[in-house]
């Protein structure tokens, strides 16, 4: 998880949004906890059991930023130490030039959700990297008759401003590995941590990938939106409803309803000895123990919710460990809920207490 969902500086979160976030603004880094990406990869790890989906998204963005800062080094080099355009491939270098400065953040988005803008130099920088594939343009002739490569320092040194991009230059070959990883560690059959996508997906992605050499971004563009619709389809509403409507995890809800049904069970038994002794009602107010402690836990599993928690601002994310809640409006909706939760809590505890505490007591 260190490796991808904490790697880098995120977008700025939106912090004037007034409704749960979308799995986009999940991946894209625009959340803040208990909604942001780090909270989803535990819980696709740990309650859903298939983080190989998000991994395989992470790492095609990874492959996507490799890409864009093996253009954008590339392209600053040829603009620099290439005044004269005839010293480079005639269409190469036209795609470099038209894909402009490529300095927004690079998110393996689905295609939905990307701009058009942003679609049209991402195909631009795809047709350049296969050109790239075929006449070898990982190294170019600078004015001076010496080799330039992406990344090397033709003037003076800058800085990556993209915060996916790697520290270092990156090699073709660079690319070519990060996609070889992509398709033997998730798509191939047997691989690793293989995920499960159609066949002629998968077929198509191998296809490209081990008989045509292609290494661009657009090669895992349909398995990308595949995984992306499947995550969004059956582990997104499920992670929202447990991390922006509630604040514990299965574990920890099974150990309060236990807790409850086991507090209730003394409660009841309690009760009822009590005033078959006819003891005094002083003595029966401590009932009030076990029916509180009750209540109260089997509310939290019921609601997946423990309010006081919620109050102060904070959710597990796993067992016995919390976060505080930063997302605004996650933070409004659970202090909502805790408030009615509370409220409940309070009223079936006090009616409770008050039936058989204040019921006549008969000495058997």
């Amino acid at each position: 998880m260190e490796d991808h969902a904490a790697a880098s500086p995120s977008p700025q979160p939106d912090l004037t949004r007034k409704r749960l976030p979308t799995l986009f603004e999940v991946l894209s880094r625009r959340t803040l906890p208990p909604v942001d990406l780090f909270s989803f990869y535990i819980y696709m790890r740990d309650q859903q059991r298939s983080v190989d989906y998000l991994d395989f998204w992470l790492d095609v963005s990874q492959h996507m930023s490799l890409c864009r800062h093996y253009v954008r080094e590339l392209r600053r080099s040829v603009l620099v130490s290439t005044p004269d355009p005839e010293r480079a491939s005639k269409r190469s270098s036209g795609i470099l030039e038209g894909l402009g400065d490529l300095n927004y953040a690079a998110v393996a988005g689905p295609s939905m959700y990307t701009s058009e803008k942003e679609k049209d130099q991402d195909a631009r920088m795809s047709a350049f990297l296969r050109e790239d594939q075929e006449i070898g343009y990982d190294s170019a002739q600078g004015s001076d008759g010496r080799q330039v490569r992406p990344g090397q320092n033709i003037s003076t040194p800058h800085e990556i401003t993209d915060s996916n991009s790697p520290a270092h230059a990156v090699a073709r070959q660079d690319i070519r590995a990060s996609a070889e990883k992509i398709l033997y560690t998730f798509l191939l059959p047997g691989a690793e941590r293989e995920i499960t996508l159609p066949g002629s997906i998968t077929q198509d992605v191998t296809t490209a990938i081990e008989e045509f050499g292609r290494d661009d971004p657009e090669v895992f563009d349909v398995a990308k939106d595949y995984v992306f619709q499947a995550m969004e389809r059956d582990a997104f509403p499920g992670f929202l409803r447990m991390k922006a409507l509630g604040n514990l995890i299965p574990p920890t809800l099974i150990m309060r309803l236990i807790l409850g049904l086991v507090s209730m069970f003394g409660g009841f038994w309690a009760a009822f000895v009590l005033i078959f002794l006819n003891e005094s009602r002083m003595v029966r107010l401590w009932l009030i123990l076990p029916f509180t402690i009750g209540v109260y836990c089997l509310a939290s599993y019921q609601y997946s919710l423990d309010p006081i928690i919620a109050l102060i601002g904070f959710s597990e994310y796993t067992p016995f460990n919390y976060s505080r809640v930063r997302e605004p409006y996650v933070r409004k909706l659970l202090a909502h809920r805790a408030i009615m939760v509370l409220t409940v809590t309070l009223l079936v505890d006090a009616a409770l207490c008050v039936l058989f505490i204040l019921v006549p007591g008969k000495r058997l």
